[in-house]
């Protein structure tokens, strides 16, 4: 696929907004290939891991798309003369394919979140999104000898998507750990997205979204994020270090 691209620390992240996002995966779903498309959505704290942690950095480099989680890396790009068009979020791109599958009648696997929440998110969807069909599904809290298991699920559901709420990057590692195994046509990393979409966590108001404020609102519902925020500052300073001149 061939789409020009903004590098960010190293990173090239596709110039594309959310409707050519979900456009391009789209056409990654129906043309059916026999491997697995893999999404990463890289906020900044992945771009600043990917510079000393070298398998990270071979997951994001081997990814089928990259989409920009965060508006630092929106920003950031903009020093370089070619600013992205717009963050793409694991959760609106989530929400998109879903609201979309419910049209085509994809079907989904979820996989991760606590119990409780991963099966108040499934039935969730299954009432917004007629015409979305839950393939299969289990829970985040599970063991390393379960493993197996689960791929095989997984395999035996064969679902058109995959979605891994299990943490950024676990959830990035765990899908490049077992790609060569995995039955799917696509799979991404959605972080806590499950969350919000069963209603144990809520999501920034649309004002706090608006103003690109929605890190901050969440730091204040959730006080125990700060050390993760430390990395905003430093991934500011390198940006602005390295941006082309």
């Amino acid at each position: 696929m061939s789409y020009e691209t903004v590098n960010v620390l190293g990173i090239p992240f596709p110039k594309l907004t959310l409707k050519e996002t979900v456009d391009l995966l789209t056409d990654v779903i129906d043309r059916d290939e026999d491997r697995v498309f893999h999404v990463v959505t890289v906020n900044p704290e992945i771009v600043m891991a990917c510079g000393e942690d070298r398998e990270l950095r071979s997951i994001v480099d081997e990814a089928g798309h990259l989409t920009a989680d965060g508006i630092g890396i929106v920003i950031a790009s903009g020093w370089n003369g070619n600013r992205l068009p717009e963050r793409v979020t694991g959760f609106d791109l989530m929400i998109s394919l879903l609201e979309l599958g419910g049209k085509k009648g994809w079907s989904f696997y979820l996989l991760g979140a606590d119990p409780e929440t991963n099966e108040k998110a499934a039935a969730t969807i299954l009432e917004r999104y007629p015409g979305v069909t839950i393939a299969g599904r289990q829970h985040g809290f599970f063991k390393p000898e379960e493993e197996p298991r689960i791929v095989a699920d997984i395999e035996a559901a064969d679902p058109d998507i995959l979605l891994v709420a299990l943490g950024v990057p676990k959830a990035e590692r765990w899908i490049y750990q077992h790609k060569p195994q995995l039955k799917t046509r696509l799979a991404m990393g959605v972080g806590g997205s499950l969350d919000v979409v069963a209603g144990k966590v809520k999501r920034a108001p649309v004002f706090w979204q608006k103003i690109h404020l929605e890190w901050l609102y969440r730091l204040m519902r959730q006080p125990s994020r700060w050390r993760r925020q430390l990395v905003l500052p430093r991934f500011a300073v390198r940006a602005w270090l390295n941006r082309s001149r």
